[in-house]
Parts: structure tokens; C-alpha cells; sequence
């Protein structure tokens, strides 16, 4: 019990960083009062442009990274991340609050699942180059993900990644509760 509480904890502290907060107040922008009010790359890059919106989803994604490698050498990587994706999401430093996540989760899953991460990314794309909704592909995407796990792995590796699969693809949908609503009235920004 307590390598899950070291796990969980070390993974908050390093996802609660809120790059996207840090870099767009360090130019002037106040993120949570602009835009959606998210501190995610999409936001920031909405707001501050490509180069900047993409450097704070590389940030994100290497907090995702760091997170599955001291995971790792505390061999529970899938509580680490989901530490990360809750720290990114609810940190400590901004009031608890913070961004949807799939930018830290993308980077974590790139070192423990890269196949049906790869797929799910193409999906990603393919559904955001249809529609121009960000949050749907995201949805849509952490969805698949479980999917792919199952298509792309023998069983014993299937049973062991499942079940954090879900869980990840259960936080990001409900994180995106308020694009659900807005999808479903039509109101939701296209990129």
C-alpha cells in the first residue's frame, strides 16, 4: 500500500507543473481568464500560437514520460501516470485546476503501449481533420485506446493493460464533460 501511495504521489507532484500556466503568464497572458480557460496546448496555442501551443504539449507530453520511467523504477509506471494525468488535471499550484491531460498521457503511453498508441493517435487525426473538434478527437482517442490493446497484444499483455486503459479513457471522457455538453448543443469550438 504504500509503493501505490509513493507512486501516486510522485506522479501528482511531477504532472501538477503547470507549464502551460507558467509559460503563457510569462508572456503576459492570463490563461484561465482567455479562450476556453484551459491550460492545455490547445488553449495556449489558440492563444499564443503554434510555437508556444506545441512547446507546452511537449512539456505536458514529458511529464507523461518522466512519469511511466520513475514508474517504473518503482514498478508501478501505470499508477505513476495516473498520478501525473491527475496532477496535470487538478494541481495544486493553481487551485486545482488545470488541463484535460491527453498531451501527459500520450507522452507516458508512448513508453508502455507505442503500437495502439500510434493507432489511436491516427484516429486522433482522422477524426479532428473531419470535424476540427480538438475535444472529440481526444475523446474518441482515449476510447480506442482499450480497443487497440486488444487488437495489438497477446493476452497476458492485453489483461495487464487493460484495466489502467480504461480507467485513463474513463478520466478523459469525464474531464471533457462540459465539451460532451457543448458537442451535443453545438456550441463547442472548432480549431
Amino acid at each position: 500500500m504504500g509503493m501505490v501511495i509513493i507512486s501516486l504521489a510522485v506522479g501528482y507532484f511531477l504532472g501538477a507543473i503547470p507549464f502551460g500556466f507558467l509559460i503563457s503568464k510569462a508572456h503576459g497572458i492570463r490563461i484561465f481568464q482567455v479562450g476556453s480557460g484551459n491550460p492545455g496546448a490547445t488553449n495556449v496555442l489558440r492563444i499564443l500560437g503554434k510555437k508556444i501551443g506545441y512547446s507546452v504539449f511537449l512539456l505536458d507530453a514529458f511529464k507523461g514520460c518522466v512519469a511511466v520511467y520513475l514508474g517504473k523504477l518503482l514498478n508501478e509506471p501505470y499508477l505513476t501516470l495516473l498520478g501525473a494525468l491527475l496532477g496535470h488535471s487538478f494541481s495544486f499550484f493553481t487551485h486545482f485546476k488545470g488541463g484535460k491531460g491527453v498531451a501527459t498521457l500520450i507522452g507516458g503511453l508512448a513508453f508502455l503501449i507505442p503500437i495502439p498508441l500510434m493507432l489511436g493517435l491516427i484516429v486522433w487525426w482522422g477524426i479532428f481533420k473531419l470535424t476540427h473538434y480538438v475535444s472529440l478527437a481526444s475523446i474518441i482517442f482515449a476510447i480506442t485506446l482499450p480497443c487497440f490493446n486488444l487488437l495489438c497484444n497477446e493476452t497476458s499483455v492485453q489483461q495487464k493493460h487493460a484495466l489502467p486503459l480504461m480507467t485513463f479513457a474513463g478520466i478523459v471522457v469525464w474531464l471533457h464533460r462540459t465539451n460532451l455538453k457543448r458537442l451535443w448543443l453545438g456550441k463547442e469550438h472548432r480549431f
